[in-house]
């Protein structure tokens, strides 16, 4: 996956409000840029961090720049825009590169399903010997030294979403959690306990109902310590459950 043009650097000033971000760019310019990211963030917006923004020309929206990428430690990045995660998982599965779910001919986004009115990520379907697979998308951004952590806030859809799954093994179907790993100083997964017990526990009991738990993390690092321009799912990283 690739940005469809180069990326502007700049300097975080402040999030707020959620969706908005002000970002110093190079030339001493203030910008306010769409944050899309309705979690807490919570390590991926240091005080006066290198960030990255996307830049569209399209007049019908509001603010031009959209955040994408953020120097979370020295030559550490993350991507923050949740709306790349569901692409990203996408294109990694339909190139081969998710060995675990090869084999579909088929792939459906955001296909209704479920007693709790959910929508799924991915649905995955023709496989000459295996049934389909419901694949719900997380990115995780939450790091503790080398470990990855989600959620980074209570999640109630998060858990929504383990139960759902649930009910899909249940029915016969392949069902699979699948972790978007968005920070290149992560090595492993961990469910956050210490900030949701709830989804922890939900998380052990929907793998030990037969839900699948996948992480792939991205390439975000390029040449001179900068970010590059692609967001491919490059390896696999081990998901801990153990509380």
């Amino acid at each position: 996956m690739k940005f469809a043009e180069p990326l502007v650097e700049g300097r975080l000033i402040r999030r707020y409000k959620r969706f908005l971000a002000d970002v110093r760019l190079p030339d001493g310019e203030e910008v306010t840029a769409h944050c899309p990211n309705t979690g807490s963030m919570l390590g991926c917006q240091p005080d006066n961090a290198r960030v990255w923004l996307s830049r569209s020309d399209n007049p019908k929206r509001k603010l031009k720049y959209t955040w994408e990428l953020v120097e979370t430690a020295p030559a550490v990045f993350a991507c923050v825009n949740t709306a790349r995660p569901n692409a990203q998982a996408r294109e990694a599965i339909e190139a081969g590169r998710v060995p675990e779910l090869a084999g579909y001919t088929e792939c459906r986004a955001e296909v209704r399903y479920g007693d709790e009115k959910s929508r799924i990520d991915l649905l995955l379907s023709g496989h000459p010997a295996r049934p389909d697979a419901w694949v719900e998308v997380k990115n995780v951004t939450l790091a503790d030294g080398s470990s990855g952590y989600f959620p980074d806030a209570v999640t109630e859809r998060g858990q929504k979403h383990l139960r759902e799954l649930m009910a899909q093994v249940a029915k016969g179907d392949r069902a699979v959690l699948f972790f978007v790993v968005n920070h290149t100083g992560i090595e492993r997964v961990r469910p956050a306990d210490h900030i949701d017990a709830h989804y922890g526990e939900l998380l052990r009991r929907a793998k030990a109902a037969g839900v699948e738990v996948l992480a792939y993390r991205a390439a975000l690092s390029g040449a001179d310590g900068n970010p590059g321009g692609r967001l491919d799912l490059t390896e696999a990283v081990p998901v801990s459950l153990q509380a």
